[in-house]
């Protein structure tokens, strides 16, 4: 099938780092067609928006400098996890721009590894370790529905959703112990 117009489709690939954020060009273009002036804006969680240069055709990796969250002689820092707003274009921009809201899980998720890693190499009773298991369960399926709900743009739900994983794991893991 030809594709007469650009149709463009951004794809957040993992790069399980909580350093970095990978943005994919999943777009389609006519062929013999080259992209003019690609830009993506991203809009950091809790930050300004950020118009950076985007290769099309390729995978595209940001971090807390680029994304100015941090100064070039600083430290990088690891990127916040929330709501995340992205706009790729190319010109003209006014036509041709694809808009993306996503739920950056990256450090809640590192944080979730450690107490699973915790649940998985103590040596408790039975009853409490079961218990803890379905407690970490719990924690996985806020995440879940946390990022199902912004996909869906319900952003206050994601955030609240998120908040209360955040707040069970952060309990889970401050009262690991064998009883």
């Amino acid at each position: 099938m030809a594709v007469n117009n650009p149709k463009l489709d951004l794809i957040i690939l993992p790069t399980h780092s909580p350093y970095s954020i990978g943005i994919g060009d999943f777009s389609q273009y006519p062929e013999g067609f080259t992209p003019s002036s690609p830009t993506i804006e991203i809009t950091p969680a809790g930050f300004p928006t950020k118009s950076l240069s985007f290769v099309p055709n390729n995978l595209n990796v940001y971090n807390s400098t680029n994304l100015g969250l941090t100064c070039e002689e600083e430290k990088e820092l690891p990127i916040p996890d929330g709501i995340y707003l992205l706009k790729y274009s190319i010109a003209p921009a006014y036509e041709n721009f694809v808009e993306r809201a996503i739920l950056r899980t990256d450090l809640i998720q590192e944080k979730f590894d450690i107490a699973f890693m915790k649940l998985d190499m103590v040596e408790c009773d039975r009853t409490l370790k079961v218990q803890q298991k379905i407690d970490l369960d719990t924690v996985e399926y806020f995440i879940e529905c946390a990022i199902a709900a912004a996909n869906q743009c319900a952003n206050e739900k994601s955030i609240e959703l998120y908040n209360q994983a955040d707040k069970l794991l952060n309990r889970l893991i401050k009262n690991y112990n064998c009883g």
